[in-house]
């Protein structure tokens, strides 16, 4: 039985008209799109789900903090406001604006990776393993066993296999892993949280093998929130308590800031205090990539709403909601009896393509099959979290079969309404009602060496390979 909605904690004051394409002209889209539903037109979505970065609605007090911005080019108020949000949250010394996550992936990573390495993360996104890459070194996911099966309900399903971690540390040799990532929450896991327990016991091997600890942010509010609930230790202590607890264990974090900092640009390096080397190299990088460290690639009305956002993400009341809202459509479609990465994580449903389409195999991509479907049935925008998005091996330049086979309902933060999301709940049930009618997948006809779902082409299988 569906579970009750949580209201919005807010009233809507701006509205964004949308339009409705009827089924041919949806049709005829994606095909022109070469079924890549990021080479589609965003006003032809009527509703985008495709990500939950920077496509989030801001508050009246971060609108006005745009016209408050300060545009200097060097050592902008703005810079200094935000930085202080960012030492009070992070309780780092040394904070750092950039342009988006993948900007801070770009300053950092190339100070830590090199060719012949590696890095070790619970579970890498596509743009992080991108940049792990690009620095040479190779990206390792090290997720919990328990996080491969969708059905099965576990808490804290993103947590990093310690067991495994100093396994594939003993077998590559410590001085050849130059990073440990924790990526909070697990989004290629399906937006699943992990626990203080889990960081603490991360961080103690990579102290003990001194390999320095790293967290991606991107998602830290969500993950603070679901430590508050489910983790009896934290049960009555504050998000923002919470937060200080989960950084402690780090040296450094990235962070796009487009997700739980609700802006719909920037992006943030954390370091922590006695690393006076790393800040200046950091520094560096960023003058050289993004601009001067004081504004790092944003501009000062970025720098003011990102200030303002970092406050309005670790809010309780509004967590809650956030959190709600997934869980409404995830019980919808336990009632309908559609598979999905169980229990729901934090940012969106990651619906289980694989028990979809039992009949498509992965080199054929059911995630990319539901989502187009999805566009197909009611001009909802998604994405493929499966073995298309993994791509191939750098190396070999074979297919990767990914863990999952996932279609990642993105839900933007304080956007849609109940309606909404009873219209994605009622297209995937209508999916699933014709899901044995559809057994062949597509075929990529075109693609770039890296990053390739941004920009790939496909066409559908004609007949079963």
């Amino acid at each position: 039985m569906s579970i009750k909605y949580i209201p919005e904690p807010f009233r809507i004051k701006a509205v964004e008209p949308l339009r409705m394409l009827t089924r041919e002209e949806r049709e005829q889209k994606i095909k022109t799109a070469n079924y890549n539903l990021f080479l589609l037109a965003g006003e032809d979505c009527y509703i985008d789900l495709l990500t939950d970065s920077g496509t989030n609605a801001m508050s009246q007090e971060q609108w006005a903090g745009v016209m408050k911005g300060d545009e200097a080019y060097a050592g902008a108020s703005s810079y200094y406001k935000l930085v202080k949000a960012g030492q009070d949250i992070f309780d780092y010394d040394y904070i750092q604006p950039v342009h988006q996550g993948r900007a801070g992936e770009k300053v950092l990573f190339p100070l830590f990776l090199s060719k012949g390495q590696f890095a070790i993360s619970n579970m890498f996104f596509d743009t992080t393993r991108a940049h792990v890459e690009l620095a040479g070194a190779r990206a390792i996911d090290c997720v919990i066993e328990e996080a491969k099966d969708p059905s099965k309900r576990v808490k804290f399903k993103g947590n990093m296999d310690v067991v495994k971690l100093e396994k594939i540390i003993n077998e590559h040799g410590a001085a050849n892993i130059g990073l440990v990532v924790m990526t909070v929450t697990n989004n290629s896991a399906g937006g699943q949280p992990v626990s203080i327990k889990n960081i603490r016991e991360t961080a103690e091997i990579c102290h003990k093998y001194q390999i320095p600890f790293h967290i991606d942010a991107a998602r830290y509010a969500e993950n603070a929130y679901f430590i508050q609930r489910d983790e009896p230790e934290f049960n009555n202590v504050p998000i923002k308590d919470i937060i200080r607890e989960m950084f402690s264990h780090a040296q450094t974090f990235t962070m796009s800031a487009k997700k739980d900092a609700i802006v719909n640009m920037g992006g943030l390096i954390g370091i922590k205090d006695g690393q006076s080397d790393l800040v200046l190299k950091v520094k560096a990088n960023c003058i050289s990539f993004e601009g001067f460290f004081t504004y790092g690639g944003l501009a000062g009305r970025d720098l003011e709403a990102l200030a303002i956002g970092l406050y309005e993400g670790i809010d309780e009341n509004y967590l809650k909601y956030r959190i709600g809202q997934m869980e409404y459509l995830a019980s919808r479609l336990d009632d309908a009896g559609i598979a999905y990465q169980s229990p729901v994580g934090g940012h969106g449903v990651f619906v289980d393509a694989k028990a979809m389409f039992p009949a498509i195999p992965y080199h054929q991509f059911p995630g990319q099959v539901l989502a187009i479907e999805l566009y197909k049935e009611a001009g909802i925008r998604t994405c493929d979290i499966g073995s298309y998005m993994l791509g191939n091996n750098p190396d070999t330049k074979q297919q990767l079969q990914a863990d999952f086979e996932f279609t990642r309902l993105a839900i933007p933060r304080r956007v849609y309404t109940q309606a909404h999301i009873d219209i994605m709940a009622d297209a995937l049930i209508a999916i699933k009602q014709r899901a044995n009618t559809i057994t062949t997948g597509y075929t990529i006809t075109w693609e770039p060496p890296i990053l390739r779902h941004f920009q790939a082409h496909l066409a559908p299988v004609k007949n079963k390979e």
